[in-house]
């Protein structure tokens, strides 16, 4: 659309520049053609679609002309007057984003369960502490909500042995001591 714009843009440019080199005789023949050829139009077309430059070299024309010439414009003094003021809102506003932090990429979930799986004793902000280090930011409480919607507990209960496992490891030492 900038590209666009800017071609319509340099080629009214281009226009104006060969205008004004044409005598008024010349000029005045031509108003008086495309006037007639305004009038015809008027009565064949419904309701012409204006394109998103067409929109703009007309409210930057109806600027410049004085507003009892407005009436050569195919649409009403408030239809320029509503996209003179969409200028310059587009031009005062900034470009519309979701409220809230960015979506967090699925690469980065699996890094966390990667770290969480392999050090059993790191907790959330341990595993944010490493992130940053790898220049990934992220929340304590992402890590933990992460972790949690995979089944994983915190590090102190993922850190600890079940007694099955600590009898089974420590079976022949037990049994020595009896």
């Amino acid at each position: 659309m900038l590209v666009s714009s800017l071609d319509v843009a340099v080629c009214r440019l281009l226009q104006l520049i060969v205008l004004f080199a044409r005598g008024d005789r010349e000029k005045e023949l031509e108003i008086l053609v495309l006037r007639h050829e305004l009038s015809i139009l008027r009565r064949q077309v419904g309701q012409p679609r204006f394109e998103p430059h067409d929109r703009l070299v007309l409210a930057a024309l109806s600027r410049v002309l004085p507003r009892r010439g407005w009436d050569a414009f195919l649409v009403r003094p408030e239809t320029l007057l509503r996209w003179q003021r969409r200028l310059v809102a587009r031009r005062w506003t900034y470009p519309r984003r979701r409220p809230g932090r960015p979506p967090i990429g699925r690469e980065v979930r699996e890094l966390i369960l990667r770290l969480a799986r392999e050090n059993t004793g790191w907790g959330y902000l341990r595993i944010v502490g490493e992130l940053r280090k790898l220049s990934v930011n992220v929340s304590a409480s992402f890590v933990r909500n992460v972790l949690v919607d995979a089944g994983l507990p915190p590090a102190p209960k993922r850190d600890r042995q079940s007694w099955r496992t600590f009898l089974q490891a420590h079976a022949d030492s037990i049994l020595a001591c009896d």
